[in-house]
């Protein structure tokens, strides 16, 4: 036997007296799992990867880094 929640106890209270149960005006499509799963193929891995950096084995991957120090006086 399952615990039931405060939630659907109040739904059934609800509803054995007479009033609206809120179950109802639920959509269907609650429940659905609208996503469709697919398994990448060997083209569509291959394409995943084909413009990102990742087949730089020396580390030189066309990044440059800009460092900048600005040293301000105020003049007193």
């Amino acid at each position: 036997m399952v615990a039931k929640s405060k939630a659907k106890k109040l739904r059934e209270k609800l509803e054995r007296e007479g009033k609206m149960n809120p179950e109802i005006k639920r959509s269907p499509f609650v429940l659905a799992d609208m996503r469709t799963r697919t398994t990448k193929t060997k083209k569509d891995q291959i394409y995943q990867f084909k413009n990102k950096n990742h087949r730089f084995q020396d580390g030189n991957d066309g990044s440059i880094l800009l460092h900048f120090v600005l040293h301000y006086k105020q003049h007193t």
